[in-house]
């Protein structure tokens, strides 16, 4: 089947011809036809398989009719970061050249004041991240009630971020009549949930297995401690051990960790980019860029910023941490061998990632190889450099860095404290070092006399007239608390006051004979009376 079987336009298919494409991916040969027939779509498939052509196609096809009004765009296309809004405008861009649509992207660290010029143009095609999407709404400048097609792109990535209230929110927002399109690289049952309320009798397109890896993708894993220093030594040693090594993506799970490893490798002599979250839109498009371009031959980046990045060259995959979800592992290494290319990924493990890893094998059905054949031979391993402060070397044994030169040694953990308290704990841990205080107290006959302000309670007490009257009762019967009584009746006494017996009558309780003198002249006036 060639793209003039789907049915789309002569425009389209020029515009296709010249990017040099010729058959269509088995996503984009079942999707095409049943979104010009105006159905709604729920597409199944692991990246690097072409999904964002299956929209753009048919929506360049559909859109030559018609024409977008101020403030009112035609199609909407929500993605979850800003590099993936970016990317489906570069496929506008590269299969519209034909067309004259006007295409807006909003996302954010970019101007208001430029996209509400874009919207106030009018709109065709609508790319946004929901985010920056509601904030244009809220404010006035945006009206979603003329949406005639709803991409919602790379679901399951929604989910991951927290997207899902502001997609429920943004769906309520456009017509019901809406057609829908819903892309997704897995199937978890909160996204099965969301498919059945976003979507109307949808065609489903499953092209491959869900979390499935690509088979041209050589997959290994490579024991390493869980010490920061020499585990960027490992990934630097294994870098520079792949000769056909090209350009490489490095995966971390935290930003900070992105940062700090992207400087560590610049200092050691590679070249080095960042990508992560708290970056500028700026800082970010210049990176990626420069990746893209092979200016940049490494690319440290995080899960959120490198999700579905288009680029179609990358050589190498490198997962400096085991990913926390399974789901994430598959979409790391499909940035290497796509289109049919040949690729490898490399993870680093530790005696702590087993139980993720066994997720992500059950995951993907298969058992990943150690890259010196199993875990044993990958950990009687020669020794390693261990932190980069300390020349000497530690036992890689079983992805767990073991000391050999002396007991004592610092914790890993220790690795990035301050110098000084470094230092302070060395001194009192070393024999030779001089005696500091000890954090115990001495024994009494060697304390010293300690000259302390007396307190109150050291004080002579002063005999007062009122503290004579306080002290006559014992000071027990003051501060402890009255014993629970049980339940009582009341009875009358020959002088009319209440008094309250126990529940056997006996032993009166209560005021007694100690009746309060105001009680008995106020009675006593009374009688008189």
């Amino acid at each position: 089947m060639s793209f003039a079987d789907l049915g789309l336009s002569d425009k389209v298919l020029q515009a296709v011809t010249a990017a040099g494409y010729t058959e269509p991916t088995p996503i984009q040969s079942q999707a095409i036809p049943h979104v010009l027939a105006r159905r709604d779509v729920l597409g199944i498939a692991q990246t690097g398989t072409g999904k964002t052509a299956a929209f753009t196609l048919p929506m360049l096809t559909m859109l030559e009719n018609g024409r977008a009004r101020a403030r009112m765009p035609r199609t909407l296309i929500l993605e979850p970061t800003r590099e993936l809004a970016a990317q489906v405008v570069e496929n506008f861009d590269r299969y519209g050249t034909n067309h004259k649509l006007n295409v807006a992207l909003i996302i954010g660290g970019v101007s208001f004041a430029d996209q509400d010029a874009k919207l106030t143009r009018g709109t065709d095609v609508l790319i946004a991240t929901p985010g920056r999407l509601l904030d244009h709404f809220e404010r006035g400048k945006l009206l979603l009630s003329g949406v005639e097609l709803l991409v919602i792109d790379e679901a399951d990535r929604m989910l991951d971020m927290g997207f899902i209230p502001d997609i429920e929110r943004i769906v309520k927002m456009v017509p019901f009549t809406r057609q829908t399109l819903f892309f997704s690289a897995t199937m978890p049952p909160e996204i099965e949930r969301l498919a059945d309320i976003f979507l109307h009798n949808p065609e489903r397109i499953e092209v491959a297995r869900a979390a499935s890896t690509a088979s041209t993708i050589v997959q290994r894993l490579v024991a390493t401690s869980s010490d920061g220093s020499a585990k960027r030594d490992r990934l630097r040693r294994l870098i520079r051990g792949e000769a056909d090594l090209k350009n490489g993506i490095i995966f971390c799970n935290r930003k900070r960790d992105v940062a700090l490893l992207q400087k560590s490798l610049v200092s050691h002599g590679f070249d080095a980019a960042a990508l992560h979250g708290d970056m500028d839109q700026r800082s970010r498009t210049t990176a990626l860029d420069a990746f893209r371009g092979g200016e940049t031959a490494l690319l440290v980046a995080s899960d959120v910023a490198a999700r579905g990045l288009d680029i179609p060259a990358v050589s190498h995959v490198f997962n400096f941490d085991v990913p926390n979800h399974p789901e994430d592992y598959v979409h790391r290494i499909g940035r290497t061998g796509r289109a049919g290319r040949s690729g490898a990924a490399f993870t680093l493990v530790s005696r702590s990632d087993d139980r993720s890893l066994q997720a992500i094998e059950s995951l993907i059905g298969q058992p990943i190889p150690w890259m010196d054949g199993d875990l044993d031979t990958a950990a009687t391993a020669t020794t390693v450099p261990a932190a980069e402060e300390d020349g000497e070397p530690r036992t890689r044994h079983r992805g767990r860095s073991t000391d050999t030169s002396r007991r004592g040694r610092r914790a890993p953990a220790e690795a990035d404290a301050p110098r000084e308290a470094r230092s302070s704990r060395a001194r009192r841990g070393s024999p030779d070092a001089e005696p500091t205080a000890n954090l115990e107290s001495p024994p009494p006959e060697e304390a010293p006399p300690r000259r302390e302000a007396r307190s109150r309670q050291d004080e002579p007490r002063r005999e007062t007239p009122q503290r004579q009257r306080a002290e006559v009762r014992p000071r027990t019967e003051r501060t402890s608390a009255p014993p629970p009584r049980p339940v009582q009746e009341r009875s009358r006494d020959d002088r009319g006051h209440g008094r309250r017996r126990d529940e056997d009558g006996d032993t009166p309780v209560g005021l007694g004979d100690h009746v309060p003198a105001f009680m008995l002249r106020s009675a006593a006036i009374k009688k008189q009376d």
